[in-house]
């Protein structure tokens, strides 16, 4: 255990994760594949049901807090936590698809953003900025280097295009529990100083890292759903995220082939 009740993966539990993880990965990339102009938020949640059954795991999120579905779908100024619907996508949409997978009793958690057809210049500019700095964040998860440096290294890559960096929801460890200690902030200076909010970063480790990137305002709402988060100001936002391993040989994305 580390400090601030931060739970330390052994290398066998960190196989475990690296398993439900994969299979977080390939469901979305099932998803991702259906993604297309006509296709129904209700149909890819479908997809989600089906292809986790077929492997063996259970959808995470399927009444977690209550929540409906099997999967988040965000849409266009939809930040996080969207309700898939029969609303169908169009032409241009940015969708966002966020999954957690559970298997053998640990989690994987993964979100990636799909341009729908062909997308404006700004709102794929925005998608690859935040993939981008999702990379960056996970470049600097390095044993001894602290929870602020992921953050700033994030901000980093996102403050040229005055994007902005939604500070409402964060990243966090996962494990056993889909959401577990620390919080992973996806802004500020790096090495803000010691504190239990600011572990150094330490082999065993398990973060699940996702900015949230604004083509405007920082700032979320979260619709009278009780579940959707939408911008202030009614424009695009993309959300990335990985769940990472710290290791001694460096930071191992486990959401990934």
């Amino acid at each position: 255990m580390a400090g601030g009740g931060i739970e330390l993966k052994t290398k066998e539990e960190i196989a475990r994760m690296r398993e439900a993880s994969l299979f977080t990965f390939e469901v979305l990339e099932e998803m991702e594949k259906a993604v297309a102009p006509g296709i129904t938020l209700d149909e890819l949640d479908a997809i989600a049901e089906r292809e986790t059954k077929k492997r063996g795991g259970v959808c995470a999120f399927k009444g977690m807090y209550g929540f409906p579905k099997n999967i988040c779908i965000s849409v266009n100024e939809q930040v996080v936590h969207g309700i898939p619907t029969k609303r169908k996508l169009l032409e241009g949409d940015l969708c966002k698809l966020d999954f957690g997978v559970v298997l053998h009793g640990f989690y994987g958690d993964s979100a990636r953003t799909v341009p729908v057809g062909k997308v404006s210049p700004e709102a794929k500019l925005l998608l690859d900025t935040t993939r981008d700095a999702l990379e960056a964040g996970i470049r600097a998860m390095v044993a001894g280097n602290r929870i602020s440096d992921i953050g700033s290294a994030i901000e980093a890559v996102v403050a040229p295009h005055n994007f902005g960096i939604v500070r409402d929801y964060v990243g966090h460890g996962i494990g056993r529990k889909l959401h577990e200690d620390p919080q992973v902030p996806n802004y500020g200076p790096a090495h803000w100083g010691r504190s239990q909010k600011n572990p150094r970063l330490q082999p065993g480790m398990v973060l699940a890292v996702e900015p949230m990137v604004n083509l405007g305002t920082h700032e979320v709402e979260t619709l009278p759903d009780g579940w959707t988060v939408v911008t202030l100001d009614g424009k695009y936002s993309s959300h990335w995220e990985h769940t990472i391993a710290v290791t001694e040989d460096g930071p191992l994305v486990m959401t990934r082939a």
